[in-house]
């Protein structure tokens, strides 16, 4: 447990000028545009269903993935802090609100689909497993025997094949264009493909060599946003840095120093973060909006299929912009995540995953009974898959209690 704080310290900053209302810049087209996906044109779903007279296929999917059992757990999954830090940082859930939020107010303002969308950025962190990137590390490497682990075939599996729903079919059954949308959203996947995707695929083409539909691109995008802008306020409020360390920070610099005042003006910490994070956030939207329609206005994609054929991506910042945000991540992982307070519980939260899989797969009688009848001999690459499947979907607290249950011992991170 972290010892309580005292009172924050205000901090002094510049007097904001009266307020103005103005004109919005980003007011969103009527009507869809022909390069976005429209809903009346998807794919469908590998298992046919009549869809919904009250709601589009994207929006069933965005409901199906909200009331999953893999999206609650998210609640429950370290997003940079891996021990319970406190009550206002972000977990794997309210990352995944964030970059919802901004990828459907980018969709709106782009005429996209703002459904598929905020389907995808809801979806892209379905995959993760307990402790972060540490518990991520922890599984490929011990599972590197069948091929290690990645998040997103992971996603793919969730939705297709481990989520028990429905009686008609395993998993949600979700749209194509979601399905792409969710393994794609990092571009193209050219070379090797882990298992996972591969065999999906095969039964229904992916088109992995192609960029994804402009959804998908902004989403992945909105996650960069969300991350680096979250990262500078949970940075701050758990004292990983301090504001001064600011001026390090590109993109943050010249914010904070507009921010900055006599000592007699003050104001708290909570503020700051309020006037600090809002602006960054509207930089990077408003450089990426007009580095996308300028894209857009070269290419002059006619539909989805075209934006799918492009040699590189229509959605994007500008270079300018690409090289601050770089340095920003930069700055954020000198100052936050390889802070000792971040790093201390890593090597425990890597240890437990590692146990876990090691006797699991030794032992596969140890697994809940639904997922013991799945495995056959210890050590088998298919047990293995099956305890790595099992493994990936535990939350933190989960991974401890099971680590607790196995090996009789308390774990503290």
């Amino acid at each position: 447990m972290t010892a309580a704080k005292g009172p924050e310290k205000p901090l002094a900053l510049a007097p904001r000028p009266a307020g103005r209302l103005l004109g919005n810049v980003f007011t969103p087209p009527s009507e869809k545009a022909p390069y976005a996906t429209h809903a009346a044109r998807s794919r469908g779903r590998l298992y046919p269903e009549e869809e919904s007279a009250s709601r589009t296929c994207y929006q069933r999917d965005r409901d199906r993935i909200i009331h999953s059992t893999a999206f609650r757990r998210l609640k429950h999954k370290t997003q940079v802090f891996v021990r319970d830090e406190g009550d206002y940082y972000r977990t794997r859930l309210t990352h995944s609100l964030e970059v919802a939020q901004i990828a459907r107010s980018l969709a709106r303002v782009l005429a996209l689909d703002e459904d598929l969308a905020e389907t995808l950025a809801l979806a892209h962190d379905l995959g993760h497993t307990p402790f972060g990137h540490a518990g991520e590390e922890a599984l490929s490497e011990a599972s590197a025997a069948i091929g290690g682990f990645d998040h997103n075939a992971h996603a793919l599996r969730l939705v297709t094949a481990l989520e028990h729903r429905y009686l008609e079919f395993d998993g949600l059954n979700l749209t194509w264009e979601t399905l792409e949308g969710l393994v794609k959203h990092n571009g193209p996947m050219v070379g090797s493909v882990s298992e996972p995707i591969a065999t999906f695929n095969a039964q229904w083409p992916l088109e992995l060599g192609t960029w994804p539909g402009l959804e998908a691109q902004i989403a992945s995008l909105a996650d960069d946003i969300a991350y680096v802008s979250h990262d500078l306020d949970d940075g701050l409020r758990a004292h990983l840095f301090e504001p001064d360390a600011l001026m390090d920070a590109p993109l943050a610099r010249a914010v904070f120093q507009s921010l900055r005042a006599p000592a007699d003006s003050d104001l708290e910490m909570s503020r700051l973060v309020g006037e600090l994070v809002r602006p960054i956030i509207g930089l990077l939207v408003a450089d990426l909006v007009a580095e996308t329609r300028g894209r857009l206005g070269t290419a002059r994609p006619g539909s989805a299929a075209a934006v799918r054929a492009q040699a590189a991506p229509l959605a994007a910042f500008s270079g300018g912009m690409a090289a601050q945000l770089a340095a920003l991540k930069a700055f954020l992982f000198a100052r936050m995540y390889r802070h000792p307070r971040v790093l201390e519980p890593v090597e425990k939260a890597k240890a437990v995953v590692r146990a876990l899989f090691v006797e699991f797969s030794a032992n596969p009688g140890l697994l809940p009974g639904e997922w013991a009848v799945l495995c056959g001999m210890a050590k088998d690459p298919a047990t293995m898959a099956v305890v790595r499947d099992y493994i990936a979907g535990m939350t933190d607290r989960f991974a401890l209690l099971e680590h607790r249950r196995i090996f009789g011992r308390e774990t503290a991170l």
